[in-house]
């Protein structure tokens, strides 16, 4: 079994936790966090589950690499840390392990990233031996492979659409909520998420995933960005109060413009309370949805809904998205040690009969 490190604790980690505990192929053997408080404590209690999995957090970096993981999670948040994050994933490259996080955007497209942020990885890979595969939580299959698989089953594509639509109601991240996406902020606040080139930056590389796989070139990538007040105040469960006329929705679109015309979209449609922007489009039932949409012949819809952690849409969206890098662990172990992206690991299929712990 391969020794594996899960490195912090949040909504990622938690499912990280979760997912290499019931994985045939992994033994979870450390986990790394941040805060205090939770040094010592048991993975199972941090993951939520109700057993315990006899390994206790620990917050010392070097000595949890120096036992030797396989392999590393890095589910520790590179959203306003980016350099941080960086540095702690060349630190797991150095120690020889593989590593799988959603942290690092520029390397969804690892061919077209940034040299500064390439050329490290690839020299730590060369000197020590790692591997490194980089994929979204939004969730990055649903912009990446599972568009690509539902293109092949018509006979004609116009164009790709890859959906998340998310009711951030039952979300417990407010520092992300509040102020890197803006709800509940005034309507000249200008949210880091959607400041001009910051969604091309986080996902451009997925445009440019879906367009390597189609066979054609991007020209250009835009942006378009609407934004929705709320008409009455609303409470949630988590996050308290957002008051009446602050930021109650946003939808954006990334657009690979292909021939002249955005031909391969993602879009982001969310709320804050499912009350705002009714007239956008919705989930078929529950707070969230992922959806492709081939225009093309025929038009054909997939909309996957996913639950964790009593019912918690947000939850099943990191699970799945988590399970796709967990599950790629192994293959990375055995394949050359190098720099993967999403077309580059073959789609896993699950496994029946171990119970989940």
């Amino acid at each position: 079994m391969i020794p594996t490190l899960v490195w912090g604790t949040g909504n990622v980690g938690r499912a990280a936790i979760r997912a290499v505990a019931a994985h045939p192929a992994l033994k979870l053997t450390g986990v790394l966090v941040h805060n205090p408080a939770k040094v010592g404590r048991d993975a199972g209690d941090l993951a939520g589950l109700d057993t315990a999995l006899g390994v206790a957090a620990t917050d010392d970096i070097a000595a949890a690499l120096a036992s030797g993981p396989g392999a590393v999670v890095y589910a520790a948040s590179g959203d306003i840390r980016p350099d941080d994050a960086l540095a702690d994933i060349l630190r797991a490259l150095r120690a020889g392990a593989v590593v799988v996080t959603p942290a690092l955007y520029a390397l969804y497209d690892q061919r077209n990233a940034p040299a500064e942020l390439r050329e490290p990885v690839l020299a730590a890979i060369a000197e020590d031996g790692g591997s490194l595969f980089v994929s979204g939580v939004d969730p990055g299959w649903g912009n990446d492979v599972l568009p690509l698989l539902v293109s092949g089953l018509g006979s004609t594509v116009d164009v790709v659409r890859c959906q998340e639509i998310f009711d951030y109601t039952t979300y417990d991240q407010p520092d992300s909520v509040r102020y890197l996406v803006g709800m509940g902020q005034p309507m000249d606040y200008d949210p880091p998420m959607l400041m001009a080139s910051v969604p091309t930056m986080v996902w451009g590389g997925q445009i440019r995933l879906i367009a390597r796989g189609l066979g054609v070139a991007v020209e250009e990538i835009r942006e378009v960005v609407e934004r929705r007040p709320l008409d009455a105040t609303v409470s949630t469960e988590l996050m308290g109060e957002f008051e009446a006329g602050t930021q109650g929705a946003i939808r954006f679109e990334v657009q690979g413009i292909v021939d002249g015309r955005a031909r391969i979209v993602i879009e982001h449609i969310t709320r804050i309370h499912a009350s705002c922007a009714t007239d956008w489009p919705l989930p078929h039932g529950g707070a969230g949805a992922h959806r492709v949409i081939i225009e093309g012949r025929p038009h054909i819809e997939v909309t996957i809904q996913a639950t964790d952690e009593d019912g918690n849409h947000s939850a099943g969206g990191n699970a799945t998205a988590v399970g796709r890098l967990v599950g790629a662990i192994d293959w990375l172990v055995a394949a050359e040690p190098g720099l993967y992206d999403a077309l580059d690991i073959p789609l896993r299929p699950g496994t029946l009969g171990r119970n989940q712990p």
